[in-house]
C-alpha cells in the first residue's frame, strides 16, 4: 500500500499538536486553514484514523495522535539533520542520534562513550531516552528511535537484538563499610547488611530474583527504589550496600564507593543493541553503534 502523504502533511501534524488551534497552525506554516485542515484530513486518511477530535471551539487530539506525536517528531528531525547535512562533507557531516537506553547503561557507562564520540564527529547531536527495558523495546518498534541499548531476553518478531556484553551484578558498598575490606564478596555475606536494590517493576529486579531463586537464595532488601540515583546516594550516605550492574556504578576512582564482585553464584546480564527488524541505521547512528560494538566487544 502507498503511502499518501508529505513532509508539509507531518508538519502541519505537528503545528496543530503543539498549538492546538487550527487558524493559529495555519498561520506558523503560511497556509490558509481549509488548506491545513485538507492536509490533516489526508494524513488521517492514509492513518485509517482519525487524530484530532474537533469542536467549534476547540481541537484535542485523539489517543492515535498522542502516540504519533513521538514518530512524527523524529522523522522531521532526522529529514532536517539529513538535508543540512549534505552541504558537509567528509566523515563530520552533522546529523542527529535518536536511542533509548537502560536507565543503568546511561549513567556512567554511555557517557564516556559519548565523550568519545563527540571528539570525532562534533556536529552530531544525540536525543537518549533512558528508558526500563520494556519501555524501551516498546519506543524501538514504534519507531521513537533507531535504536536502544536494552537486556537481551525479551522476544518479539519485530525485533533484532545484537548481544554485545555480559555485565555481572556487583555491590557498591561505602569505602569505611566492612564489606569493602574485602577484595570480592559471596551472596552469604550479605546477610545481617542493610541491602538496596531497585524495585519489583524493574528488569534487573526480576532478572536478579530469578537467578538467585534457581540457586535457592532469597534475599532480604531493606531498601527498595527507582532510581540508580537514589540507591547510590543511600550507598554514599552509609545507609547501605547496593547490589547494581557493574556497569551502572561509578568509575574505580570515586573518592566514596568502591565496588566488589559477588560470587557464589556470579548473576550477570546480557547487553545488546536493539533494533527494528529489516531497519537501516542513518549513517551517524551507524556509525555510533559501530563504536558501541568496538568499544563493549
Amino acid at each position: 500500500m502507498d503511502i499518501n502523504c508529505d513532509i508539509i502533511d507531518l508538519r502541519a501534524f505537528i503545528a496543530v499538536m503543539e498549538l492546538g488551534h487550527f487558524r493559529r497552525a495555519a498561520d506558523s506554516l503560511a497556509l490558509s486553514q481549509p488548506a491545513l485542515s485538507r492536509r490533516i484530513q489526508k494524513l488521517e486518511e492514509t492513518i485509517g484514523a482519525k487524530l484530532f477530535a474537533r469542536t467549534t471551539r476547540h481541537v484535542e487530539p485523539t489517543a492515535v495522535g498522542r502516540e504519533l506525536l513521538p514518530l512524527v517528531r523524529r522523522l522531521i528531525d532526522e529529514f532536517d539533520q539529513s538535508l543540512f547535512s549534505f552541504r558537509d562533507i567528509g566523515q563530520r557531516r552533522a546529523g542527529l542520534i535518536t536511542m533509548a537506553c537502560l536507565p543503568t547503561a546511561a549513567f556512567y557507562f554511555l557517557p564516556a562513550v559519548i565523550k568519545r564520540f563527540k571528539l570525532e564527529y562534533p556536529n552530531i547531536r544525540f536525543r537518549i531516552m533512558d528508558l526500563s527495558a520494556n519501555d524501551g523495546l516498546s519506543a524501538v518498534s514504534r519507531g521513537e528511535v533507531e535504536f536502544g541499548i536494552n537486556l537481551i531476553g525479551a522476544s518479539s518478531v519485530n525485533l533484532d537484538f545484537t548481544p554485545l556484553r555480559e555485565d555481572p551484578f556487583v555491590l557498591a558498598a561505602h569505602r569505611d563499610h566492612p564489606l569493602a575490606r574485602l577484595e570480592k564478596v559471596r551472596w552469604n555475606d550479605l546477610e545481617n547488611h542493610s541491602l538496596i536494590t531497585v524495585g519489583r517493576t524493574s528488569g534487573n529486579r526480576t532478572l536478579l530474583d530469578t537467578a538467585l531463586a534457581s540457586a535457592g537464595m532469597h534475599m532480604h532488601w531493606t531498601y527498595e527504589t527507582t532510581h540508580l540515583s537514589t540507591s547510590l546516594g543511600l550507598v554514599e550516605a552509609g545507609v547501605g550496600v547496593s547490589v547494581l550492574p557493574r556497569m551502572a556504578t561509578p568509575l574505580e576512582d570515586h573518592p566514596i564507593i568502591v565496588v566488589r564482585p559477588i560470587t557464589a553464584p556470579q548473576v550477570s546480564r546480557t547487553i545488546g543493541i536493539v533494533r527494528r527488524r529489516g531497519s537501516t541505521l542513518s549513517p551517524s547512528a551507524q556509525r555510533f553503534v559501530d563504536m558501541l560494538i568496538g568499544e563493549w566487544q
